[in-house]
């Protein structure tokens, strides 16, 4: 051993023994809107982590959208001290789209506590973070919340847990985030029941592991780690295994909840690593951190992330032609920590130069609009999304199309395939036969149907389908909540491609294809659709000079139109008296100069940009 490394030893040793403190790494999973966020925000004040002056609501939703709208997008971690332990806490987010935060910030803990409102019940994201903690070995503690709440059915909720994880009623605690009851005993069970984290302090080469990132315009990018084996101090040299990026550590820390440097992370802790990288492609979200190795001494990769396979594709374009390095950049700083945003370049004869962007569905998509508009200051044109579809050409080419204009003729495919996925709903039972009619209007196929809880007065089942993609992509969870009054939850799954029987709807305007308006739809459905299209066209777009045909084709064949009348500027007000005919004379002047107008080409129309999201809406 050299003295070098025998001083590191000895450092390490000496820490150890000053920082005796017992640690316990968790993450709150839950349903959307069951109380997350404000159990956090009593744990936070039971440890006296943030001081009073300081606290308020959603203190871990750090984003402005997030307090408004009441939901977590980004995952948030935060360290607090409680009867001698470190407790370190990831607060998740409990929607769909954000379920691929859920699965990383679980493997960075060992214990879960699933919490479950008593006014609601077991829920769809329920028993999809349920799974995914499951899957990943963790200690689960369930807690009953909201029980303050005059709607309260706690012995509903109770044994809908018992019959789901087979614990005993003694196991189950119950809380209120709002009141702070129990909060006290979800921390001293995360203590008791939750497993100290495994690893080696002593390691030569450190292993930490980044589940997520952030860039800060004024430190450059900030990995939030997870320390598995060794010590990570300030200004060590640091190396990425899968970039093989180099750099040093500029400042490290833990969750306050906001950054508290330490000057070093032991093994088994959660902080964050000041990089000092520049540009966001160099560190990773799963990459591996540890020190600069030999060739022949690179250390083992902890397990990174199943890759993400966004579901949902739409072209963002500047409203601005100058404004697309603006937009680049803003998409790079954004893809640094929301790993299942992907994105490629793209040019439309329309709009101009933008990108093809990937997501996992249409509130992630909303969300990424509206960060782009707020942190960025960025306006945009977002055109309708549609799913990627497998088409194989009579030559035995392959490839998968993520925009309606890269489709081919159809004389040239042999078939389209699109992208189906398992559909869980929960719902009251009551509300089950007109969830059945609609899942059937979307082309969903029966698997099979659960009871969640029979013994009492309300009974709710689970039922199984498999779904197309695309049709529960616009409006299916809105249509959902509306036939259940509110009650039911959705949760879905990528499945596999299935042949699609599917053509590209064009629209025109003015007699010119707007390529930002074109979709792929059911050839059954495409005169609905077509019809849908022309109408809100009809009613959003600004009059013209001229009389403006709006009109929906496939193909060649126009299947829908119908006519926006021009403006007509009153050419005879002046007049008075005299004979009727001074008056047809300025009226087919007038006539014949609108047929110049569109003849010389002026006839273009401008399409407004939330025109888009109208039709999209539909």
């Amino acid at each position: 051993m050299s003295d070098i490394d025998l001083c590191r030893f000895i450092y390490i040793l000496i820490k150890t023994m000053e920082n005796n403190k017992a640690v316990r790494n968790f993450a709150i999973l839950a349903h959307i809107d069951h109380g997350k966020s404000t159990l956090a925000d009593r744990m936070l004040e039971v440890t006296q982590t943030v001081d009073k002056r300081k606290m308020k609501d959603q203190i871990l939703d750090g984003m402005d959208i997030e307090r408004e709208r009441g939901i977590t997008i980004k995952l948030q971690p935060v360290t607090m001290d409680y009867k001698g332990y470190q407790l370190n806490l990831i607060d998740t987010p409990g929607h769909v789209d954000f379920s691929y935060e859920v699965s990383r910030s679980l493997a960075a803990v060992e214990t879960a506590v699933l919490l479950v409102d008593c006014t609601q019940g077991i829920q769809a994201q329920t028993l999809a973070n349920l799974y995914l903690a499951l899957e990943q070995d963790l200690t689960i503690i369930p807690v009953v919340n909201k029980i303050d709440l005059p709607a309260a059915n706690v012995p509903k909720t109770k044994n809908e847990i018992i019959k789901l994880l087979g614990c005993s009623e003694d196991e189950i605690i119950c809380a209120s985030g709002k009141t702070g009851a129990g909060v006290e005993e979800v921390l001293d069970a995360v203590i008791k029941y939750g497993h100290a984290p495994k690893g080696n302090e002593m390691a030569k080469q450190p292993r930490a592991l980044i589940f997520d990132s952030k860039y800060d315009e004024y430190k450059g990018v900030v990995a939030y780690v997870r320390i598995f084996d060794g010590v990570i101090k300030k200004k060590d040299k640091i190396r990425l295994i899968a970039t093989a990026a180099e750099s040093e550590v500029l400042d490290i820390g833990i969750f306050r909840p906001d950054y508290f440097p330490t000057g070093q992370l032991e093994s088994g802790s959660i902080g964050y690593i000041v990089t000092g990288f520049k540009t966001v492609g160099e560190c990773r979200v799963g990459d591996t951190i540890t020190f600069p190795y030999e060739a022949g001494d690179k250390p083992e990769p902890l397990p990174g992330y199943k890759e993400v396979k966004p579901m949902v594709f739409a072209g963002i374009f500047p409203s601005e032609g100058d404004n697309l390095q603006d937009l680049r950049e803003a998409m790079e700083k954004l893809k640094l920590n929301d790993s299942a945003l992907a994105y490629e370049p793209e040019h439309s004869e329309a709009l101009g130069f933008g990108f093809r962007c990937g997501f996992l569905g249409l509130l992630h998509l909303e969300i990424f609009q509206e960060r782009l508009r707020r942190e960025y200051n960025l306006d945009i044109i977002v055109t309708i999304p549609s799913v990627a579809y497998k088409v194989l050409k009579k030559g035995g080419e392959e490839e998968i199309i993520r925009t309606p204009q890269k489709l081919s003729d159809p004389s040239e495919l042999l078939s389209i395939e699109e992208p189906w996925v398992s559909l869980d709903i929960i719902t009251p039972k009551e509300y089950m036969g007109n969830i059945i009619k609609l899942a059937q209007e979307k082309r969903g196929v029966y698997k099979n149907t659960e009871y969640i809880s029979v013994e009492t007065d309300q009974p709710r089942v689970l039922l199984h389908y498999e779904i197309p993609m695309a049709a529960i992509l616009t409006d299916f969870y809105d249509k959902i909540k509306s036939v259940s009054a509110g009650y039911a939850s959705i949760n879905y799954d990528y499945l596999d491609y299935r042949p699609a029987d599917v053509v590209k709807l064009d629209i025109l305007v003015a007699e010119d294809i707007v390529e930002s308006l074109a979709t792929i739809v059911y050839r059954d459905d495409a005169f609905r659709q077509g019809k849908d299209i022309v109408n809100i066209l009809k009613d959003t777009l600004p009059r013209q000079m001229f009389v403006i045909k709006i009109q929906a084709a496939i193909g060649g064949k126009i299947i829908a139109a119908e006519r926006l009348s021009a403006m007509r500027k009153d050419v005879t007000a002046k007049l008075y008296g005299g004979d009727v005919s001074r008056k047809r004379k300025l009226l087919e002047k007038q006539k014949k100069g609108k047929k110049k107008m569109m003849a010389a080409g002026k006839g273009s129309v401008e399409i407004p940009p939330d025109t888009f999201v109208k039709i999209l809406k539909r």
